[in-house]
């Protein structure tokens, strides 16, 4: 799928969690300025489906835009009719990666043990998002590829410029990256160019292609 292929090739998905999102583009375009070129906008906010759809809209094809914690077939039809280009769960969850394969939508379903990974794969999730990484670290993830090599692993939850690169060498084929990304102080001050300072930190430590 071309969304994955950007991601894969991008090496992050930035998640933007906030209370709410009127600034959702605004803040799309700092990251994208940063060189991001995969963003969330997680359902817990609110606003988080007129993001998605404003930022679709906007931002054409230069930005692959998802949702992120969904946790329901609902939420998930609600958000691919928004415009959502890729489906984030934080837990396993085999409803929502059946509509997205329903809609020909890729998902990123969570996991964190060998088993739920192995079952997010074998439902069809596109990758599976380890979470909440900092729990194990990156030797985790070289575990966890050892004997499932076949896994496409997005590790997030405590991921950073300090700490991206270790997750890659490990094997990850992306990293999920929220708050070293995206504060809620930030975007309230307005303070676009320190959001898209750090974009290009986390972009620099992962080494991902700038399309």
């Amino acid at each position: 799928m071309q969304h994955i292929e950007t991601i894969i090739a991008t090496r992050i998905v930035a998640i933007v969690r906030l209370a709410r999102y009127e600034r959702a583009v605004e803040v799309a375009r700092a990251l994208y300025d940063g060189g991001i070129r995969a963003i969330e906008f997680t359902l817990t906010g609110e606003g988080a489906y007129e993001a998605i759809a404003t930022c679709r809209a906007e931002l054409g094809t230069t930005m692959v835009v998802g949702a992120g914690t969904v946790l329901d077939a609902a939420a998930c039809h609600a958000a691919i009719d928004a415009g959502a280009q890729f489906v984030v769960t934080p837990a396993l969850r085999p409803a929502v990666v059946a509509v997205c394969r329903e809609r020909h939508v890729p998902a990123l379903c969570g996991a964190l043990t060998p088993s739920e990974a192995l079952a997010a794969h074998e439902m069809g999730a596109a990758m599976i998002k380890i979470f909440p990484a900092r729990a194990f670290g990156p030797n985790y993830i070289k575990d966890l590829l050892a004997p499932f090599p076949f896994l496409r692993l997005v590790p997030t939850g405590g991921v950073g410029p300090e700490n991206a690169r270790a997750y890659l060498e490990a094997g990850a084929v992306a990293v999920g990256i929220g708050g070293n990304l995206v504060t809620a102080s930030a975007v309230v001050a307005g303070d676009w160019a320190a959001m898209t300072a750090a974009a290009r930190a986390c972009v620099a430590a992962t080494g991902g292609t700038v399309l």
